[in-house]
């Protein structure tokens, strides 16, 4: 293949959807959203310096007191300062989330494209393992993997992993089956490109737009799905600061007239989930053409 030849099939292979991507955080809204969703980035990667005090270390004198100088959310039943934990609790509450969807969007690709390329019998029964995984809801497998495990982080995150994959292989699949279907495909075919650097290379550059679309969603389920286990007492353990275990411990707070150690936790992960939902619709609609509310 000419070098001429080889230009034009790059073209056929460029995504006209990453284009797109810069109309991404055009309208109020969407701009909020990626500036809140920043904010706790920073406020994770920085908490062990920005945090007043140990989240850790609590103070029978502190207990349940109100927001002031010292405490500016108040503490909770075990005087812990709520801000403190919160700021701490980011971390923990995001690194699991993003565990999910990296593990989960890797093998997912992999799978996806591998059954696409291949069709016929592969394809055929990585489509029935697939729907046997379907039948599985995520926080239903997270349970019976601490059931069998133990609690913590490391069990659930994986069996979230394998119960968040087969959305993403299904996705890719589709995606892969379309682009399969492009004349650049056939043009890197007939040059004598391997498989693997025509999926990989070619082929995987131009649904990735798509693919992080669906990824940033995922990350706001599996936040959800995260803290509804802490929340449980089946997640991230004592004294480890987590949103959902705060707004555990926070319930008897609650009763007494200082609601602030479960409310504050339980906005955090209302307003991430809704911000990383807001930014993944608006990424799908971009990249679909359409004009994102």
């Amino acid at each position: 293949m000419t070098p001429d030849t080889r230009a034009a099939a790059a073209r056929l292979g460029r995504p006209a959807r990453l284009t797109r991507l810069r109309a991404l955080g055009g309208s109020p809204l969407q701009r909020t959203c990626l500036l809140l969703l920043a904010l706790f980035v920073l406020a994770a990667a920085a908490a062990p310096w920005i945090a007043p005090q140990d989240p850790t270390f609590g103070s029978l004198g502190d207990t349940l007191l109100g927001p002031g100088a010292g405490h500016w959310l108040g503490t909770d039943q075990g005087g812990h300062d709520t801000l403190s934990a919160l700021l701490v609790g980011t971390r923990t509450s995001l690194v699991g989330p993003l565990a999910v969807v990296v593990f989960s969007t890797a093998t997912g690709i992999a799978v996806g494209l591998f059954t696409a390329w291949r069709g016929g019998r592969t394809d055929a029964l990585a489509g029935r393992v697939l729907d046997v995984l379907f039948a599985f809801p995520a926080l239903l497998l997270a349970i019976l993997a601490v059931a069998l495990f133990g609690k913590g982080m490391t069990a659930p995150v994986l069996a979230m992993a394998i119960a968040y994959m087969p959305y993403t292989a299904r996705l890719v699949r589709g995606l892969a089956l379309q682009e399969k279907a492009r004349p650049y495909i056939a043009a890197y075919t007939v040059q004598g490109h391997s498989a693997l650097f025509v999926t990989v290379r070619r082929m995987l550059p131009n649904i990735a737009p798509t693919l992080l679309a669906q990824a940033t969603v995922n990350f706001g389920y599996a936040l959800l799905d995260l803290a509804a286990l802490s929340f449980l007492g089946l997640g991230v353990q004592p004294p480890t600061p987590d949103w959902g275990a705060m707004i555990n411990q926070g319930q008897a707070a609650v009763l007494q007239g200082q609601p602030l150690s479960a409310i504050v936790p339980a906005v955090a992960v209302v307003v991430v989930v809704v911000a990383f939902t807001v930014v993944g619709e608006s990424l799908s609609d971009t990249i679909a053409g359409r004009d994102p509310r």
